[in-house]
Parts: structure tokens; sequence; C-alpha cells
């Protein structure tokens, strides 16, 4: 019986190739149009008020980010370990942040802690860290859940306690996915505008700059701010990516 061929992949990489396009189309043009107007990108990145906003939204993803897994690792392990009265909604509860509007985040925010976080770094990494930590929780409960338990009753035989044998078995092994959920979250954190433009108009970070440039002086003005939020952030995540590939690789 002769070979038949099999276009079904063809045909699924034509559909899918749609979504790659739409992706990249709008990055290779912003870049072109600003690779065409130069002297804007240079007078942007010589301006203290565009380099500090940078800076601000480079630590507060960072710290975010940080945090998110200082607390999110532990509760995506008791998610994958346990089961308790209530956890389905904890789950949700968990998800809850990825179907809200943004805006209606920075209204939650500040009317729930008020002054505490009005302009000020707290109340941006608060905005961050609401919006961008199911990401760090789901990607450490769906590492743990690929992890063997028998290979943690393995160290427990042996005399590891169960804290000794999460940090020597279970952790090293989901690694890879709880770095991916570390920088999908901060990448999440880093692209948040709508509820920090409630919670924190103030200090500045670059997205909040970008619609305050759009808004009083155009689309010229504003876009080389945003190439260089691209550029910067895309760096960062391509490097992140591929230390984390390097890392699960070895």
């Amino acid at each position: 019986m002769g070979t038949r061929h099999d276009y079904t992949l063809y045909f699924f990489a034509a559909l899918g190739s749609f979504l790659v396009v739409y992706i990249a189309l709008p990055l290779l043009v912003i870049l072109a149009k600003q690779a065409s107007d130069f002297d804007m990108l240079l007078r942007a990145l010589h301006d203290a008020y565009v380099i500090e906003a940078l800076r601000n939204s480079l630590l507060t993803a960072t710290a975010t980010a940080l945090i998110a897994l200082l607390f999110g690792v532990p509760l995506g392990y008791v998610l994958a370990r346990k089961d308790f009265p209530g956890k389905s909604l904890v789950q949700a509860l968990v998800d809850v942040p990825i179907v809200i509007p943004h805006s209606v985040v920075g209204i939650m925010l500040l009317v729930t802690f008020s002054s505490a976080i009005l302009d000020s770094y707290t109340g941006i990494i608060a905005a961050m860290l609401f919006v961008s930590a199911p990401f760090a929780i789901n990607a450490a409960r769906d590492g743990f859940l690929a992890v063997d338990e028998g290979l943690e009753h393995v160290a427990r035989t042996l005399g590891a306690s169960r804290l000794r044998a999460f940090f020597s078995v279970a952790l090293p092994m989901a690694f890879p996915a709880i770095a991916s959920g570390a920088i999908m979250t901060w990448a999440r954190a880093i692209s948040e505008v709508g509820a920090i433009l409630i919670v924190a108009y103030y200090p500045k970070t670059a997205q909040v700059l970008v619609m305050e440039y759009f808004n009083n002086y155009g689309l010229r003005a504003s876009r080389p701010i945003s190439v260089i939020l691209i550029v910067m952030s895309l760096t960062v995540f391509v490097i992140l990516r591929w230390l984390v590939g390097r890392k699960a690789n070895a």
C-alpha cells in the first residue's frame, strides 16, 4: 500500500501562522518606523525622565516576581500535594485576577488599601502582584504535579524531613516550570498599565509614561519610549528563557 501524504500538520501550520504574523507584524513595523526616526529615539535615551521611568519599571517588576515566587511556590506545592476542603475555591481565586479588568483591579486595591498604596512604589508593586501572581502559582503547581511524589517519600524513608525532601527533590525537579512561571510573572508585571494608572500614577513607570506622552504629545513622541520598552523587555525575556532552557537541559 503506497504512502499517503498527511497534510494535517501543514494545514495546522498554515492556520497557526496567522497568529505568528499577527504578533510579529506590529513589532517589525514599529521598529522599522522608529529606525527611520532615529533622532527621536536618541532624544528619549538621553531624557532623564524616560530613564527613571524605565528603571522604575524594571525594579518594580523584578520585586513583584520575587514576591510572587516567595509566596506562590509554597502555595503551588500545597495545591499539588494536598487535598483539602475548599481547594477548588482556592484554585478559582488564584485565577480570578486573570479575568478581572485591570482598571477594576486598581479600584479594588485603592478601596482596600487606600492611602497606604496611593502614588508609591508599594502601590505599583501591589498592582503588578495582583495581576501577575497567578502565573507564578499555577506554574509552581504544575511543576510539582509533574514530580513523582514517590521520590519525596523515598527521601523521607532515608531520614529526610518533608522540608528537606522539598528542597532536595521536589524543588530542583520542578525548577524549570517554576522559572518559566517567574519569567511570565515578570513579563506580566512589566506590561501592566490599567491598575497602575489608578493606584500609582507616580512614581512614573515606563508603561504609564507611554500613555502620558501619547495623550499629551501624540504618537511620534510616545513611539520611542514604546520601542525602548519593547526591546528592553524582549531582551530580558529572551535571556531568561535561554538560561532556563540551559538549566532544564542540564
